[in-house]
């Protein structure tokens, strides 16, 4: 068992430089927890520093989600992961988009498993009945106005509530080979 905690303890060093206060605290305080016996607060301890990694993964997402255009607000879901851990887990964000009496969501999720069902639905738009929409060099299923794409087979990107004509500009402004490699 002391294998895991060096790996606990390893990895809570590692993350120092990303955010040196909190997480870092509570890794220690679950090895401390593990070293008295305490096994069920160090389980909870573990917990607790999943979750704020878990939201530092979750704001750099949401740094991906594209400015509102000219005129239009932004504003951000805070509550979409709560939604994701009774769906396999994974991180995502999203945005609603409002302006000129008008509104859309963008929403991106990332490592999810309801993402990998989505890869089939995509490769298989035309067979749906679905038509591929290309936004700049990346190519969106488009079913009934709601736009989706596949980003390094574990990114899903939808985007609905307006016509394309208005999403469509919004969504070429996210930068999708960075966004291919986020969490890697």
């Amino acid at each position: 068992m002391l294998r895991p905690l060096s790996l606990i303890a390893a990895l809570s060093l590692a993350a120092a430089p990303l955010a040196a206060d909190e997480i870092t605290d509570t890794l220690q305080s679950a090895i401390e927890a593990y070293e008295e016996g305490d096994v069920a607060y160090a389980l909870e301890e573990l917990e607790y520093a999943k979750q704020q990694m878990l939201a530092l993964k979750t704001d750099a997402l949401s740094g991906y989600l594209p400015e509102a255009p000219a005129g239009w607000t932004r504003e951000l879901n805070s509550d979409m992961n709560a939604g994701l851990a009774m769906m396999g887990g994974g991180v995502g964000a999203e945005a609603e988009y409002s302006g000129d009496g008008q509104s859309f969501t963008i929403m991106i999720m990332a490592d999810n498993p309801m993402v990998g069902a989505m890869a089939g639905m995509i490769g298989n738009a035309g067979l749906m009945g679905a038509k591929i929409t290309r936004v700049g060099r990346q190519k969106f299923m488009d079913q009934d106005g709601q736009m989706s794409a596949l980003i390094d087979h574990r990114i899903l990107v939808q985007a609905e509530g307006a016509s394309q004509d208005i999403m469509i500009p919004v969504l070429e402004t996210i930068d999708y080979k960075a966004l291919g490699r986020f969490g890697q």
